[in-house]
């Protein structure tokens, strides 16, 4: 007896129209969809429908991603069961054509069959053609004739059995004492199709719970997670410049959230700082142009009013002498709006040798009112804008004039240890107090408030020092005693050529 040998078989009743290439489908779905997507009508809508709030794009994102995992899930479980179930069936179908093959090599043929469970038709045919055994649901139908499709399978014309559902045939040769013959053996897979239908409907089902459970679980939380955002927006957006009082609420939460809050907070005070820096000083300036020009005005009032020539002269001395402090105020005003602007941008760099520039300086000014001794270490190079660094000399050497009883000294070395240039400008005046040694380089402040105006300046002399020390990478600082008033700036040295 011949070891059976199973042929490619089909699924369907009959034979099916040729079917479309995958290519082919694909590529018309791409035209389709594109033709589509370009539709002056269909865009605007596509556009509309798309979500825009971080909450409904993270939840369709969740249930799309869910949606894929699931989707591969379902078709591994219906592919493994597909494969489980058409397997089984086939080893049926297999063994009752070995049996009949096992009859046909002893010679022990009957016309009509009988069938096993699980088995739906049996038919033996000879080499010629002829039917000579069948199942009684065959008898007396034409042999089974396979039809090859374009996939290389064989599918079989089974109306004969009067029913429409899937089979799986089985055919295997044998050799039998008059020559060898044919066995077709088939089996239904309706229990099998019914099987998958109900497993997909049943995936189908928990799956759309399943999404609509992500759907759900994710907008909640999402939309808890963004309640503070939202909080801070609104309150943001209700901030207005007179307002900057106000603070956005912060999360109990140590997360990114939080920490936002936090730093929109800090924002905040930095912002009401700075405007209340800024009322500060609009107020003082215009305190400090309205005293001048209060008293210029009365000065010309009464040189008009006034006939004696000596007496309109000293006037319009005097009404001079107001008017360059005006200029001279104007003059720090401007420097100190360009400061602001500049900010944290370094000036037009040049190689300053600040030595040269101390010994040049000190020495313009002369003896006057208190003679500076230098001891300047030369050599000394910065990289800066000679005429703020000059600014910054200028008005340190002013500040300890003013405040001097007899000797100011000026000291200039490097420290290496920091690769800084260090210029201590002394003076043997008063004490600064230790709460006073920040204030004092506020604009506009006087720790003389005893002194006339002219002799106590403007206010600002020592705020653009340091700011111009700041924009040049450096630091100025009031030292502690024993020894005299010292303010000690620290520049960068150059490092390079």
């Amino acid at each position: 007896m011949a070891e059976p040998t199973p042929e490619p078989t089909g699924l369907t009743p009959g034979p099916p129209p040729g079917p479309t290439p995958p290519r082919t489908l694909r590529r018309r779905a791409r035209a389709v969809l594109h033709r589509a997507t370009r539709h002056p009508r269909v865009a605007p809508l596509i556009h509309r429908l798309a979500p825009r709030s971080v909450r409904s794009r993270t939840t369709l994102a969740a249930c799309v991603s869910v949606a894929v995992v699931l989707l591969a899930a379902s078709a591994a479980v219906l592919l493994l069961l597909h494969v489980n179930l058409e397997r089984t069936v086939e080893t049926g179908v297999r063994e009752q054509a070995r049996a009949v093959a096992r009859l046909a090599a002893d010679g022990r043929l009957t016309p009509q069959l009988p069938l096993e469970h699980g088995t739906d038709f049996i038919q033996v045919v000879d080499a010629s053609g002829r039917v000579v055994a069948a199942s009684g649901n065959l008898a007396g139908q034409p042999p089974i004739a396979p039809i090859r499709t374009e996939d290389g399978h064989n599918t079989y014309n089974v109306h004969a059995l009067g029913a429409e559902h899937h089979q799986r045939v089985t055919t295997v040769t044998a050799s039998t004492p008059t020559g060898p013959v044919t066995i077709h053996v088939g089996a239904s897979l309706r229990t099998a199709d019914a099987a998958q239908g109900l497993t997909t409907a049943a995936l189908a089902a928990l799956s759309g719970l399943l999404l609509l459970t992500t759907a759900v679980l994710t907008w909640r939380a999402t939309g808890r997670a963004l309640r503070p955002v939202e909080a801070i927006r609104a309150e943001v957006a209700a901030i207005g410049d007179r307002d900057l009082a106000r603070r956005v609420p912060e999360p109990r939460s140590d997360d990114e959230i939080a920490r936002l809050a936090h730093t929109m907070n800090a924002m905040l005070e930095r912002l009401e700082a700075a405007g209340t820096r800024q009322r500060r000083f609009i107020a003082d300036a215009s305190h400090e142009l309205r005293s001048p020009l209060t008293v210029l005005r009365t000065q010309l009032e009464v040189a008009l009013a006034v006939p004696d020539p000596d007496v309109r002269t000293d006037l319009v001395a005097g009404a001079l002498q107001d008017t360059e402090r005006l200029q001279a105020l104007a003059t720090d005003l401007l420097l100190l709006a360009r400061l602001d602007a500049t900010g944290q941008d370094r000036p037009g760099r040049q190689q300053v040798d600040l030595a040269e520039l101390v010994d040049t300086t000190v020495r313009a000014r002369g003896p006057q009112p208190h003679p500076a001794t230098l001891r300047v270490a030369p050599g000394i190079v910065v990289p800066g804008n000679p005429q703020w660094l000059g600014r910054l000399l200028t008005n340190l050497l002013d500040n300890a004039q003013r405040h001097a009883r007899h000797d100011v000294t000026v000291r200039l070395h490097r420290d290496d240890a920091t690769g800084e240039a260090v210029l201590d400008i002394c003076n043997d005046g008063p004490r600064i107090p230790p709460a006073d040694r920040e204030r004092i380089f506020e604009r506009f402040t006087r720790l003389d408030d005893a002194r006339s105006r002219d002799d106590g300046g403007t206010g600002l002399g020592l705020p653009i020092a340091r700011d111009i020390a700041t924009i040049h990478g450096g630091t100025l600082t009031v030292l502690d005693p024993p020894g005299p008033t010292t303010f000690r700036t620290r520049l960068p040295i150059s490092t390079g050529p």
